[in-house]
């Protein structure tokens, strides 16, 4: 096999400065190698801070301001990408090495049309000096990825168009002019499995058709059992095992590879919570006839169609579906965030009104449902304090005075496992699993009997994953919590649920028992949802039958 990329003794660090005498700074990279051949398909894992979209950056020299490549060598056809000059570099990145960055809504210019920005794309190699060249070279391009109707989609900006097919369009992007090495970061972080799928066929089908060698970076090791031939296992910036991924996954030799095999979610594993706890048999929360559509009586969107729901004190809903079946939609009408079109929201018999005046306050309904929101990175204000994050909730609904919330803050943090010394610090000096703590502590702070968790652990690796699900355990047993559980990992549904529900196209098709839900689904839409999970035990069982 043809050598597509040789990576020899990559270091990479940060802050500090280069010298003759003596490199200093921290060390993100340190001494990472491999060999990827044409054709072929590396997956690097590892958890937050292990170095891996640090390496990806490295590879393509496209490392944030204060990092910089101190030792080592990135070999593409015999030309060592870390030393060359800037211009040459720029003739080879995006013709023959290009990137698929991880989150397509910030990657993308949100003012520009996707032809525009394909455009732009094709123009920077000057491979099709002609614009009816570009023009017929972008559609062809969108075509390839996937996307319907090609040619009318050019004229469409990024926010008209679905996560996977943003995601899609960041693969077009990367394969305008034909590049024999891909390096995708994170390419199906926070897609639902059905999308997830459908942009790891794609990968593959490229990797197949165009002969396209790929470097995917995931946190997912059944993203990467599916998609990669060989794996590469990173921890504190270094390489601690790697091999062909079925062998690796099957027989793991290092302690570390074998942890994170540990904290992966496994579908066919059953419920925790259903083994561990019995809920409350009276509901908590309930949802009658909930209905919400969007835009005008000319043009409408209908989010929600006739949701009916039970929430019970102990116990843990999972809620799962792909994008756009109203997941996120229920969860905001849940808290009323969202007026709801028609329905009703009851809690402990009560209605619950729109979010305002008395209602919210101290004694109301609305304090008792709170939510834990998705990204632990966008959801805490930078300017803010962890501790004044925490105190948001208790100020607007007039809980405590000024000691009394300081008191409460030191306490929170302690609950869910940080050091109250830590509440003068800014988000930017916590970790995103950390962050997240941040964020159930903000929910947790005036005290409510139900906690609504949209997506909280996608953005998370796995063992920072099942920190956090720990977390949320414990604290439903202390506090006795409802907990409406929204994810698109089914795995993690199934383990912390003590019921699943599953939405499409605005309805709940299915509700029943975690375990019955996925091993027996009734709906076949369930069915095909967890047709499309990608499982690390069919790498492993291909791995026995084949020794």
């Amino acid at each position: 096999m043809t050598t597509a990329l040789d990576v020899t003794d990559l270091t990479v660090r940060f802050g500090g400065t280069t010298s003759a005498a003596a490199t200093t700074g921290t060390t993100a990279v340190d001494g990472v190698g491999f060999t990827l051949g044409a054709g072929d398909t590396l997956g690097i894992v590892g958890e937050s801070g292990s170095g891996k979209s640090t390496t990806a950056l490295a590879l393509l020299r496209m490392l944030p301001p204060g990092g910089r490549i101190t030792a080592g060598s990135v070999e593409l056809a015999g030309q060592d990408l870390a030393a060359l000059p800037e211009k040459a570099l720029r003739a080879l990145r995006g013709r023959r090495i290009a990137m698929v960055f991880q989150d397509p809504m910030s990657s993308l210019n949100p003012v520009l049309t996707i032809g525009r920005q394909l455009d732009e794309a094709l123009r920077a190699h000057g491979s099709h000096p002609k614009k009816a060249e570009r023009l017929a070279r972008a559609t062809k391009l969108l075509d390839l990825v996937g996307i319907p109707d090609a040619a009318g989609r050019l004229r469409d900006h990024p926010h008209q168009f679905s996560g996977g097919q943003r995601q899609r369009i960041m693969i077009a992007l990367a394969l305008a002019h034909d590049a024999e090495v891909l390096v995708a970061d994170e390419p199906t972080t926070a897609l639902d499995p059905t999308v997830q799928q459908q942009i790891l066929r794609l990968l593959t089908r490229i990797n197949r058709e165009q002969g396209t060698a790929l470097v995917v970076i995931s946190h997912d090791l059944g993203v990467i059992a599916q998609t990669c031939r060989r794996l590469l296992v990173m921890r504190h910036g270094r390489v601690v095992e790697q091999g062909v991924t079925a062998e690796v996954l099957a027989d793991p030799q290092h302690p570390y590879t074998r942890e994170l095999l540990a904290a992966v979610p496994r579908l066919d594993e059953p419920s925790r919570a259903a083994a561990n706890s019995t809920p409350d048999p009276r509901p908590l929360l309930t949802v009658r006839g909930l209905a919400k559509t969007y835009g005008s009586r000319r043009r409408s969107v209908t989010a929600l169609q006739g949701v009916d729901l039970d929430l019970h004190p102990g116990e843990t809903l999972g809620l799962v579906g792909e994008s756009g079946s109203g997941k996120s939609t229920l969860a905001r009408a849940l808290v009323r965030a969202h007026t709801p079109s028609a329905g009703s929201i009851r809690f402990r018999g009560e209605e619950l009104g729109p979010a305002r005046g008395r209602g919210s306050r101290r004694g109301g309904p609305h304090r008792e449902v709170q939510l834990v929101f998705q990204d632990p990175y966008s959801s805490l204000n930078p300017r803010m304090t962890a501790g004044q994050i925490i105190a948001e909730p208790l100020i607007a609904h007039g809980l405590g005075g000024r000691e009394q919330r300081a008191a409460r803050v030191a306490e929170l943090l302690e609950q869910v496992g940080l050091d109250p010394a830590t509440a003068d610090r800014h988000p930017r000096a916590f970790s995103g699993g950390q962050r997240q703590r941040i964020g159930i502590a903000r929910a947790l702070a005036p005290e409510p009997s139900v906690l609504i968790c949209d997506e909280p652990v996608s953005a998370l690796d796995v063992s920072v994953q099942a920190q956090v699900i720990d977390l949320l355990a414990r604290l439903q047993r202390e506090l006795g919590l409802a907990i409406l559980f929204i994810a698109h990992d089914l795995a993690v549904v199934r383990q912390v649920s003590h019921r699943i529900a599953v939405m499409h196209q605005g309805r709940i098709v299915e509700t029943g028992p975690a375990d019955r839900v996925v091993t027996a689904p009734e709906h076949p839409y369930t069915a095909e949802l967890l047709a499309a999970v990608p499982r690390l035990e069919t790498a492993r069982a291909t791995t026995r039958s084949s020794t």
